[in-house]
């Protein structure tokens, strides 16, 4: 399990393509300090497993063919900057909100508007994903916990207000409209219509 509190900002250095997937080296020299093999690890927002790193300098990942096709990840090109977060300890801080790192859809950068020190991001979703989000709830996207300040369900679109602190310490500062980015509901809506569903049913 994630937080949505984004560690460093790594850079994808090499790509490998495989009959069953794609290989992801990428350098993060703070998260790939005191790693272990088999540990969780988010990646703008997609939980992968890492498989081999070199201590304080990278770490490698792989995308099964699944993960791939749910995901942007396999259209960056080396150099292209991501968002790393190790998995939680049991004993740590809980400052976002429940993180998965289960990638639901890719959304859509639609707009960005700077106002005095912060910045208002609005995304598409895709159809139907509006409904697991409210006004002041949480949403993850690529990775970062963020909390909803407006939404447009009609339009299917949401904003988000970002602190400078997130602008620039996430590849947030890197999005234009047209850019795509990993979304993550809250898990908590899901389950209240999975349980509401089997009640009426």
């Amino acid at each position: 399990m994630f937080t949505g509190i984004v560690e460093e900002t790594g850079t994808l250095r090499s790509r490998e393509r495989t009959e069953d997937g794609l290989r992801l080296r990428i350098g993060a020299e703070e998260v790939a300090t005191g790693l272990e093999h088999g540990q969780s690890i988010s990646v703008s927002g997609v939980c992968l497993t890492v498989e081999r790193y070199s201590d304080g300098e990278w770490f490698e990942v792989f995308l099964a063919t699944e993960t791939v096709d749910r995901t942007y990840l396999g259209d960056l090109e080396t150099g292209a900057a991501v968002n790393v977060e190790r998995a939680m300890p049991a004993d740590g801080r809980f400052d976002g909100h429940v993180v998965q790192g289960h990638v639901d859809a890719v959304a859509t950068v639609t707009d960005v508007e700077p106002v005095d020190e912060d910045w208002f991001f609005e995304f598409e979703l895709p159809d139907g994903y509006e409904r697991y989000v409210v006004e002041k709830g949480s949403i993850t996207l690529d990775g970062i916990s963020l909390t909803v300040a407006d939404l447009d369900a009609q339009r299917g679109r949401v904003t988000v207000a970002v602190i400078p602190t997130t602008y620039q310490l996430t590849t947030l500062s890197e999005k234009a409209p047209g850019d795509p980015v990993h979304l993550e509901v809250d898990v908590l809506a899901k389950y209240v219509e999975r349980l509401l569903e089997a009640r009426f049913d």
